[in-house]
């Protein structure tokens, strides 16, 4: 820490320079068991998520929209899990789990940033399912490569500044008191908890970009579902029916998953859940989302497990070289 002079009250405060995170558990035998169960999910997560990203380069069967789309969502996960997995798996070794202030901001900022990035694409995802059950006929037209491109550039570039318009104001907010965040991770709630300034602006701000990135996102997905029942409901064949909704379950899945968790860790009054089970539902949403997703895209998606099945064969019969 270092000291600075405060105007309020004629009165030297100090301003804080480090965080503390408490972590998932105090108990050192929990966390000797903790680090490689987390270490071993952070690895699947990179493993099952790259593996996604290459085979969707590899198999030409794969290069339309939606796995386009699933690519960059790859993407994010591993981001978003490689913004809070390493720091809080090197934490479960060391006794001082301290972070500097800058790390902290840094670390919440490109967390936020990929999350705000998940929900603008989970939305462009459903849009593109909406135009190949109701308007397949011009899915070819509608969703050419220059739109997806800029429709991912779009969640990109929202959520970059989503996340900056939370990040500033927050961790320009005054800090002289405790500096121990009762998580193990920067989570902003808790932080701006610890500010002695008046936090009534940054919290509008967080309240506001929440909003219209998170239910605005929210808003294109029901609307796109809308329009997909709506086109279903249309559809004669009751096989045909069955198939055009089998095309949206994973995506369905993923979005169900990540927004009912979302809603669980964000909007709950705090005096009904205890902090252990706030890390609990945190440790969910932060770390097991972004390796279930690849999963469930996966195993419930036949283009994927023959896209495989076809690299493996290629790659098993290259000619081999003595």
């Amino acid at each position: 820490m270092s000291p600075i002079r405060s105007m309020e009250g004629e009165r030297n405060h100090t301003s804080v320079a480090m965080f503390v995170l408490l972590g998932l558990s105090d108990e050192k035998e929990l966390q000797l068991i903790l680090f490689p169960i987390f270490l071993g999910i952070y690895l699947l997560t990179l493993v099952w998520n790259v593996g996604l990203i290459i085979l969707i380069r590899m198999d030409s069967h794969l290069h339309t929209p939606m796995y386009f789309f699933l690519g960059f969502l790859s993407f994010i996960d591993i981001c978003y899990s490689s913004s809070t997995s390493p720091r809080m798996i090197s934490d479960f070794l060391r006794d001082k789990k301290m972070i500097s202030f800058i790390a902290c901001a840094t670390q919440y900022f490109v967390g936020s940033w990929m999350a705000q990035a998940e929900c603008c694409l989970l939305a462009a995802m459903a849009y593109d399912r909406y135009v190949a059950i109701g308007r397949p006929l011009q899915y070819s037209a509608v969703m050419d490569p220059g739109l997806c491109q800029k429709m991912v550039a779009g969640a990109y570039v929202s959520a970059f500044i989503g996340s900056l318009f939370q990040t500033v104001p927050c961790f320009h907010l005054y800090y002289c008191g405790s500096n121990t965040i009762h998580h193990f991770y920067c989570d902003i709630s808790h932080i701006i908890s610890l500010s002695c300034s008046n936090p009534f602006i940054s919290q509008m701000i967080l309240f506001l970009v929440a909003f219209f990135i998170g239910f605005g996102s929210f808003l294109v997905i029901l609307l796109s579902y809308g329009f997909i029942v709506a086109a279903i409901l249309k559809i004669s064949s009751v096989k045909c029916s069955a198939k055009a909704f089998n095309t949206c379950a994973s995506h369905l899945a993923v979005v169900t998953i990540f927004y009912g968790t979302g809603l669980s860790v964000y909007l709950h009054p705090s005096s009904s859940h205890s902090k252990k089970q706030d890390k609990v539902l945190a440790v969910f949403y932060v770390i097991f989302i972004p390796m279930l997703n690849p999963l469930i895209y996966s195993l419930r998606n036949k283009e994927i497990r023959e896209a495989l099945k076809r690299v493996v064969k290629r790659l098993t019969h290259l000619p081999q070289y003595e």
